[in-house]
Parts: C-alpha cells; sequence; structure tokens
C-alpha cells in the first residue's frame, strides 16, 4: 500500500503543512491551508466553488486567485513535495542488515547504586531490581575490548558512563577513560564519553576531569526546589536542591556553558513543567531537557489524561516563550525541539531509530548486555555478555526488525520518520512488548514536533 500522508496543523498564528515522505514544510496562508486540505478529495472546481462561498467576505479571494493556487499545490504535488509517495516501507527491514553486528556505543553500568531515593527511579534507586554492585576496572576494561572488538572499521565510539550514581565509582571511571586512551593508538579509535550525574559527588577535581575527558555531561536537575525535593531525596528523606544546584553552577560555568545538559523528569506533582524549565532558564542554564516520567499506571508519579492535555498546552506555551527570550537575546535550547529540517537525521536513523539492541547496549557491573538501560533488570531481555558476547541471537534479530513499519499504529502516523517507531523500553514497559506502542509518549511526542516546526517556520521568517 502506497501512502500519500500529509499534516496539518495551526500554532501561534502559523498555519503548516507538513509531509510526512519528503520531510517538506509548508507555512501557508488560509485559503492555501484549506486548498491542500481537499486537493486530494475534490476536484478544482469543487475547491474553488467552496472556498468562494466560505471567504465571501473578503475581495482578495476570487476565483482566478483560487485557481492560480490550486496549480501551485499541484505544482508541489508533481515535484514530491507534498502527497509524496511512500517508499521506505520495504527497505525498513533491510536497513540494519547491513550494518550487520557493528557495535558503535555501550552504557557502562558502573555503579548499581545511588546516593538519593527518588521515588520515580526506573532502575529502582539504581539497583535495577537486583543487588547493589560497583564495576571493577577489569569488567569495564574488558567492556571497552568488547566494543572495540565489535566496532568493526567504526572510528568513534561512545561512551556513556551511568548508573545508579557513576560517581559513587569515580576511580573506576578515570581508570577505564586512561585505558581508552591507550587503546585509542592501538586501534586507531576515538572514544567519547558522556557522563550522567546527580550531582551530589561533584568537586573540583571531577570538575577538572570531566572537562578533560567528557565530551558531554548529563546533570540530573527537575526544575523549581519545591519540584525537586519533592522527589529527589536521599535516603534521609532531604531534598537534594540546594547542594546540587551550586555544584551545577559551576560545572557548567567552568565549560563555558557548552557540552552538557540539564535533564529532569516531570510528574504528575508539575504537569505545569515549563515552570522548571524557565526556573532552570532563570539560573543561567541554557540547554535544558524535561521528561515526561514513565511508570506504572497506578504510581502516584504518573501522568493522567488530565495531566496530558495540560502538558500538551505547556508544550505551546514553552515553544512561544522560547521566542520571547530569543527575542530578547535570552536564548534557551529545549533538547525535544532540537530539529534540523535541511540536514538532519539520514534516512536510515529516520527509519531504524536508536540502534538500542543493535548498535547500541547497556553493560551491568557484572558484565551482562542488555539492549538499554531501560531494559537492565529483565532478565529476559539479556543479550549476552562481555565475553562471550552476544548468544541471544534471537532477541538481537527482534530489536534488529524493530523499525517506524513494524507496527501498525506507527505505519499510519505522520511523525513516524521523526520518531522512527519510538522507544523500544517505553513500548515494553507500557504495552509488554517492544513492538507495541506508548500510547501517551505518542501524543506528546507529536506536540513536541508540532512545537519545533513551528520554531523553525518563526525562524524562516524572521519571528526571532
Amino acid at each position: 500500500m502506497v501512502r500519500n500522508m500529509v499534516h496539518q496543523y495551526k500554532l501561534n498564528g502559523y498555519n503548516i503543512v507538513l509531509d510526512t515522505c519528503s520531510g517538506s514544510i509548508h507555512v501557508v496562508d488560509e485559503v492555501a491551508y484549506d486548498i491542500i486540505a481537499m486537493y486530494k478529495e475534490k476536484e478544482a472546481e469543487e475547491i474553488a466553488s467552496e472556498l468562494l462561498l466560505k471567504y465571501s467576505d473578503r475581495d482578495d479571494v476570487t476565483e482566478e486567485e483560487l485557481h492560480l493556487c490550486i496549480k501551485d499545490v499541484k505544482a508541489l504535488v508533481e515535484t514530491g513535495r507534498l502527497y509524496s509517495e511512500d517508499t521506505f516501507e520495504e527497505a525498513a527491514g533491510t536497513f540494519k542488515e547491513r550494518s550487520g553486528n557493528v557495535i558503535k556505543a555501550l552504557c557502562l553500568h558502573v555503579a548499581h547504586s545511588c546516593n538519593l531515593n527518588c521515588s520515580y527511579c526506573f532502575a529502582s534507586q539504581g539497583k535495577y531490581h537486583g543487588d547493589r554492585a560497583l564495576m571493577s576496572l577489569e569488567v569495564g576494561k574488558r567492556a571497552l575490548d568488547f566494543l572495540i572488538e565489535n566496532s568493526g572499521s567504526r572510528r568513534n565510539l561512545e561512551v556513556d558512563f551511568f548508573g545508579g550514581e557513576p560517581l559513587m565509582n569515580w576511580q573506576v571511571v578515570k581508570d577505564l577513560v586512561e585505558y581508552a586512551r591507550a587503546q585509542e593508538k592501538l586501534y586507531n579509535k576515538n572514544f567519547r564519553f558522556t557522563l550522567t550525574t546527580n550531582g551530589m559527588l561533584i568537586d573540583d577535581e571531577v570538575i577538572d576531569f570531566a572537562n578533560r575527558e567528557m565530551s558531554n555531561v548529563v546533570l540530573s536537575l527537575d526544575g523549581r526546589k519545591e519540584i525537586h525535593d519533592l522527589t529527589r531525596v536521599d535516603y534521609s528523606g532531604n531534598g537534594s536542591y540546594d547542594r546540587i544546584l551550586p555544584r551545577f553552577k559551576k560545572m557548567v560555568e567552568s565549560r563555558g556553558g557548552k557540552g552538557y545538559y540539564m535533564r529532569g523528569t516531570f510528574t504528575h506533582a508539575n504537569p505545569d513543567f515549563t515552570k522548571d524549565v524557565f526556573h532552570m532558564a532563570d539560573q543561567g542554564f541554557t540547554e535544558l531537557s524535561m521528561e515526561p516520567v514513565v511508570s506504572a499506571p497506578e504510581d502516584p508519579a504518573a501522568l493522567t489524561k488530565a495531566d496530558l492535555e495540560i502538558v500538551k498546552e505547556q508544550y505551546e506555551i514553552l515553544a512561544i516563550e522560547m521566542l520571547e527570550r530569543k527575542k530578547a537575546g535570552k536564548p534557551f535550547t529545549f533538547y525535544h525541539y532540537m530539529i534540523d529540517l535541511t540536514e538532519g537525521p539520514c534516512v536510515y536513523k529516520r527509519i531504524s531509530g536508536c540502534g538500542s539492541g543493535t548498535e547500541y547496549m547497556a553493560v551491568t557491573p557484572w558484565g551482562d548486555l542488555y539492549p538499554c538501560h531501560q531494559f537492565v533488570g529483565e532478565e529476559k531481555y539479556k543479550l549476552g555478555d562481555i565475553w562471550k558476547g552476544v548468544t541471544n541471537d534471537p532477541l538481537r534479530e527482534d530489536f534488529r526488525s524493530c523499525n517506524a513499519y513494524s507496527r501498525n499504529e506507527c505505519k499510519e502516523c505522520w511523525a513516524k520518520l521523526y520518531c522512527s517507531g519510538g522507544c523500544a523500553a517505553n513500548a515494553y514497559h507500557a504495552s509488554g512488548s517492544i513492538r507495541g506502542i506508548y500510547e501517551p509518549g505518542c501524543e506528546l511526542f507529536k506536540k513536541r514536533i508540532e512545537c519545533a516546526i513551528m520554531l523553525k517556520a518563526a525562524e524562516a521568517e524572521g519571528g526571532v
């Protein structure tokens, strides 16, 4: 079945038309917007007749002008920029096969332990439903060797130091970076490191080392003090905001305001999460991300249906405020609005997604391999280990076949080439299958994409 998919919406005074398969974005006036909506179902004369009646109070909408506009729309269709055919489905199943079993990134769980006791933690306070553990240097070295051995001719490799709280195993992190740098020279590889931390153990030595060796640091802050301290508490129940904020400010300042992300989570307690985003921006942080909590429906932190409607409104508020702040010379970046409409992800990435379970894997403190950090602890999703490699080949093949066309709901969705079929982990936790969908996540993702495109439209039209 050949699909011709167009998505139309109005936001912040812009009439936006997205052609799904070509990626073309059209910002049009009201009349052209209506013509595009009617174009595939009605003939030119019928369209003109209906719109003459609709716009009878406008002198500039004449039969001649309408036919000229219809002709312009027809030209866009004929040149593949509107109602373009979906020709990607046949190739979707083969893209990941072409890369073979090359692995390009690992998430090293150097600490299954944490010094905070966050109530919404998907990792069960860093234990991942198991025992507390720290990765040994020997296991970490073997993980890096495993990555090199399975990276083929790929030179650039990525390693995330993750937890729990990785700074609880800081010496091993430093030693692994030193080991990796030595291996770079031997195997013509280049490692890019990321550190994710709650900030409790950041000191000058951590800052200096991270500035030298970490391409990116992800700093966990949930925004306003009253919101952050509601969930991100220590084991005595004390909030962490006042302790980590000065550390985060010092680290970000020392990095020149680059190479970091403030990463927060919003829950049922703050569906008005824009207040938290703006709070972080007012604190001088400019690289921001706020993620919706993913939890069981009965969890007190879970977002309700009513919350989702609030959140969607908040995404619009956020986008409009970002425009205003940019005009005022105080711009900030919001991760989910980062979109490149001219040189964005290639077709492979748009269809295949993040590569979890194939190009990207997580390593536990004792060396087991999982598709990503969100599957760690789910025994049936264990892929193998860093000594024997991937031994659960059917599971890897299952992940390899996950793409934007492997779910029936995705095939008919206008956003599929932006989300690439969505997050397999979220799908699993919501539906019990990596081929399921996480409906609230889909709703929010589509709203974010609409807002991101609107921001680009404003930029193109000189609105910022």
